[in-house]
């Protein structure tokens, strides 16, 4: 703790460090830039003061000393490993422009770099702070998710209502939450009935039904209904706290594309430096000295794009608040810029492809469907058992009014039997229907005994009646993810601890070719790895609990439904909705991601393949040189490219309702409720 306590103080400290220093440099470079002679011969203005060359000097050392520092250590840095990158191209770049721009007041006839020095600094402490606080996780969505929380809470303290500070809140508390007002700590509700906005939280853009043992998250905004809520997880246990944290562990690890950047700016520096040498040697025995080193230092100075220290921070700030609002937490870059490779999939069965609950599957019924609802519910109502529970609750989902009921009898081992509506009926398991002599040859049944489903029998005055199947309920959404990942020529398989004939059922209905089943928790990285070996990339889809070590086996490890609980320590990305289309989702914001930084590369330092040669005098002879003010424009417009071109990626963010129209959102929908 005291670890992570001292990182973020670290952290803290670069976001303050970067700040001050760019928003000082940005006061100094506007001097420095009116006293220009390049500028004013540019814009076409006219400004002088005694000392002009010196006051710009002095100034120029602060900006170079001061602003530079973090760079120059960078650079020191990396040539003591032998690894010149980032730091060793902008470390020249500005000591290159500072030093030779010295020697222009004192020394020698020539135009000065001090504008290029103070903008090249400028323009680089921007990117590192935009880094630096992408790093504290001070990106839109994190800055959103902070200011959502309520500051105070509603305790319910014998009966009175006390309003206490959040942070005071204890587990087992219970605190009211009035409409309209956000609820103030994640738990469960214990009284009352409403629909909640969770868009700023999950990405799930239509507010979420909230009754009694459902789970509620802090910071979410609750609709026109009252609650009451049970806190059961506070401070850095709650969802808002581990998402923060997540995102943040997702912005500190370092992306590929960075070392990709970090590649580029190594080849720069080696090919700046070779051209910038050649440049001087070449001019000097042609006999312009002079020409000679202005021409090496412009090749110098101009060879550091600005841009080039904005093309990855924009992006990874940008994406990170994109998929946050989306509900996908990523808690490993590198495994985020890998999903877009992917070549299989492996979804577990349970509680990923499926809910996880036991409901009805099939009805078969031999009275009218209505009829046969009302008199088995009106039975299994009394029960507790699960599978009474899932018939009442499939019945209460298509409308039915459950009648009352005369005479039940609970059948230990075998079903229950009661009289409705003067009929009595039986609802039972294959051992009650021997008991009733009643032969079971409906070829419809057979079958879904055959796919290893549980099947309940309703018989009516001694007739059979119908029958429930049950089993783990399908998610709506598993068919429409597989048939989309499949199209993007992704191969799924399942993996499963059931029997075979359940898997062969489960995997028919979804379309999956290919599984595996009747495999225990500890066989399962196994599997990944027999996938890997093939020469397949493979993501594993799972709950996050009994899929661990198929999480850490596979090249990205994805949690599917962990709700509130996000804290799964073996997967890359989470996805907090329990919706696997988001694996689709999040495959497809890897590559636009990844397809963004590439581009920014590409427009910060790809204009130097024609600037360096122009630089260094080549078409000198043709009349086409490139000065300094025509670098510094080229880099100028990279820099606004890539900028804008970042921005792009918001057409990505899920638009989330707003605080003020969570009322004007919830009231139809509370009405229908009402209504009902």
């Amino acid at each position: 703790m005291k670890h992570k306590t001292a990182e973020k103080s670290n952290h803290s400290h670069h976001i303050q460090d970067f700040k001050k220093k760019f928003f000082v440099c940005l006061f100094l470079t506007i001097p420095i830039l009116a006293l220009s002679e390049m500028i004013q011969n540019w814009f076409g203005f006219s400004l002088t003061i005694p000392l002009q060359k010196e006051v710009v000097f002095i100034l120029s050392i602060f900006v170079y000393t001061y602003g530079g520092l973090p760079f120059l250590k960078g650079m020191y840095k990396e040539l003591q490993k032998h690894q010149p990158g980032m730091m060793t191209l902008i470390g020249t770049a500005i000591s290159v422009a500072f030093f030779y721009s010295a020697a222009t007041v004192f020394f020698i006839i020539g135009k000065d770099f001090f504008w290029e020095l103070a903008t090249l600094v400028d323009v680089m402490l921007l990117g590192h702070w935009v880094e630096a606080k992408s790093v504290m996780g001070a990106s839109r969505a994190l800055e959103e998710l902070v200011k959502i929380m309520p500051t105070t809470a509603h305790l319910i303290d014998n009966g009175e209502i006390v309003d206490v500070p959040v942070a005071e809140l204890k587990k087992t508390n219970i605190v009211l939450v009035r409409p309209g007002e956000k609820i103030p700590s994640d738990g469960s509700v214990i009284d009352g009935e409403s629909y909640v906005n969770e868009s700023l939280l999950t990405g799930e853009s239509k507010p979420v039904h909230k009754e009694t043992k459902d789970k509620v998250i802090g910071g979410s905004i609750n609709g026109n209904g009252f609650l009451k809520i049970s806190v059961e997880k506070t401070g850095e246990e709650t969802y808002l706290s581990q998402v923060i944290n997540m995102v943040q562990l997702a912005q500190a690890s370092k992306s590929k594309t960075q070392d990709l950047a970090n590649r580029a700016s190594a080849l720069l520096f080696y090919a700046a430096l070779s051209v910038g040498i050649i440049t001087y040697i070449a001019w000097y025995f042609l006999g312009n000295p002079e020409i000679a080193l202005e021409r090496s230092v412009t090749v110098l100075v101009i060879a550091c794009p600005h841009a080039l220290g904005l093309a990855i921070p924009l992006v990874v700030a940008l994406s990170t608040s994109i998929t946050a609002k989306s509900g996908i937490l990523i808690r490993d870059r590198k495994a985020f810029e890998t999903i877009k490779d992917i070549d299989a999939v492996v979804f577990d069965k349970t509680g990923t492809l499926t809910e996880g609950k036991f409901g009805v599957s099939d009805v078969v019924s031999f009275i009218s469907e209505d009829e046969l609802l009302e008199l088995s519910s009106a039975v299994e109502v009394n029960s507790e058992h699960i599978i009474a529970k899932a018939i009442v609750d499939y019945a209460k989902g298509k409308k039915i009014k459950i009648p009352q009921i005369d005479d039940f009898k609970a059948l230990p081992g075998k079903g229950a039997r009661g009289k409705v509506k003067g009929k009595i009926v039986h609802m039972g398991s294959p051992s009650l229907i021997e008991e009733l002599k009643i032969k079971i040859d409906d070829e419809r049944i057979l079958e879904l005994q055959k796919q290893g489903k549980t099947v309940v029998f309703s018989v009516v005055n001694g007739k059979l009646a119908g029958a429930f199947a049950l089993s783990d309920k399908i998610r709506e959404d598993s068919r429409e993810a597989i048939k989309k990942l499949k199209k993007n020529g992704i191969k799924v398989f399942m993996l499963t601890g059931d029997a075979e004939e359940v898997a062969a059922s489960v995997s028919k209905e979804l379309g999956i070719t290919d599984y595996f089943a009747e495999v225990l928790p500890n066989q399962k990285a196994e599997k990944i790895k027999s996938l890997k070996d093939k020469g397949l990339k493979v993501a594993m889809v799972g709950d996050g609990i009994n899929d661990a070590p198929a999480l850490v086996t596979a090249d990205v490890g994805i949690a599917i439904g962990a709700g509130t609980d996000v804290a799964i320590e073996s997967a890359d990305i989470i996805l907090v909705k329990n919706d696997p289309r988001d694996v689709v989702k999040v495959a497809n914001l890897s590559r636009k991601t990844y397809s963004k930084m590439v581009q920014n590369l590409w427009w910060a330092a790809g204009y130097n393949i024609f600037a360096i040669p122009l630089a260094a005098g080549i078409l000198y002879n043709f009349g086409i040189i490139v000065s300094p003010a025509i670098g510094a424009l080229l880099m100028s417009i990279s820099t606004v490219i890539v900028a804008i071109n970042s921005q792009t990626l918001r057409k990505y963010e899920p638009k989330v309702m707003k605080t003020g129209e969570s009322e004007t959102e919830l009231k139809p929908m509370l009405n229908h409720s009402a209504m009902h």
